[in-house]
């Protein structure tokens, strides 16, 4: 188990609950830390090259974007094409997230999760429809299970030692 240099704890603390909305995150937060900017990029790639950190990305709140109805799609996905359709699928642009789960029978027939956000039910059904589509014959059923409440997702949290 690797031990956490203080300015690697820093930076982590400082970037968990997301970037500064200014033009130049990084600079900006090497200036609270009385770090160089390079020295922030160069310490975050290292951070993500051995795994210490899985990922730096946007996390749009989709809502506040207009994307209101937002539907988990599950389906019943013969497992011999599960892989290859879920590849198609998580690649879709209305597709935000797709993963492989276990069946759990007989009640959860369904190994394939997708993601789709709309603006109405009716345009997150259309698109399910088209997911539909691309999945021909392997698909044998599926559902859509529809957001009732907003859940704020994070993800661990550091205390700050």
């Amino acid at each position: 188990m690797k031990t956490l240099e203080s300015i690697d704890r820093a930076l982590i603390h400082a970037t968990q609950e997301g970037l500064p909305l200014v033009p130049r995150p990084y600079a900006q937060i090497a200036l609270d830390l009385g770090l160089h900017e390079t020295e922030v990029r160069d310490r975050l790639s290292a951070m993500l090259a051995s795994g210490l950190i899985r990922r730096i990305g946007a996390v749009p709140n989709h809502y506040r974007l207009g994307f209101v109805a937002n539907g988990m799609s599950v389906w019943d996905i013969a497992d011999e094409c599960v892989d290859e359709i879920g590849k198609r699928i998580g690649a879709i642009k209305g597709v935000s997230h797709c993963y492989r789960r276990p069946r759990r029978l007989p009640f959860w027939p369904y190994n394939l999760f997708a993601m789709v956000h709309g603006q109405s039910r009716e345009q997150v059904q259309a698109q399910v429809e088209q997911l539909a589509q691309i999945m021909g014959p392997a698909c044998r059923a599926h559902e859509v299970l529809y957001s009732s409440a907003i859940l704020k997702k994070t993800g661990f949290r550091m205390k700050e030692v």
